[in-house]
């Protein structure tokens, strides 16, 4: 596994509409491999390929309490409620603001053997999934949040 560079804001791609993948192969495997080790080595909560300088419909997300996920092409089939509180992002170093998101989102995707899931995520788990489907989309949090601070 291999820790990659995470792309900046101000980076074309960052605000590409991603493609989705096509193959599910040994490539894609590495790329999620390198998209976790890459992850934990930043200490963030989610990472999208475009943020490693990759144009495909992929993120992880690594959370404590639920868990690590891996959703290739996902699609939001629903959201309810709504929360709104502090995000910041690795590829918008030292920068915090505050973002409306649905507090519940239900998501289907596929995982690294093109094998289908749905799943419900809440609270934070919701957020997180919400920010880095937006990477998907070529949005930043940054378009979305009010009160854009720098980090203490």
């Amino acid at each position: 596994m291999a820790v990659l560079p995470i792309l900046q804001y101000g980076e074309k791609i960052l605000r590409e509409k991603c493609v989705p993948v096509e193959k599910f192969d040994l490539n894609l495997a590495t790329l999620l491999d390198n998209m976790h080790e890459t992850l934990t080595s930043a200490k963030g909560a989610g990472l999208a390929a475009p943020q490693v300088g990759l144009n495909l419909r992929v993120f992880v997300i690594d959370l404590e309490e639920e868990g690590y996920f891996e959703f290739v092409n996902p699609v939001i089939l629903g959201t309810s409620g709504s929360q709104y509180g502090p995000e910041g992002c690795l590829s918008v170093k030292g920068k915090w603001g505050d973002v409306k998101r649905p507090k519940k989102v239900t998501v289907e995707a596929y995982d690294r053997y093109g094998i289908k899931f749905k799943l419900v995520g809440r609270d934070f788990f919701a957020r997180a999934i919400m920010h880095e489907y937006d990477h998907l989309d070529g949005i930043i949090y940054t378009d979305k949040a009010d009160n854009i601070r720098d980090d203490i």
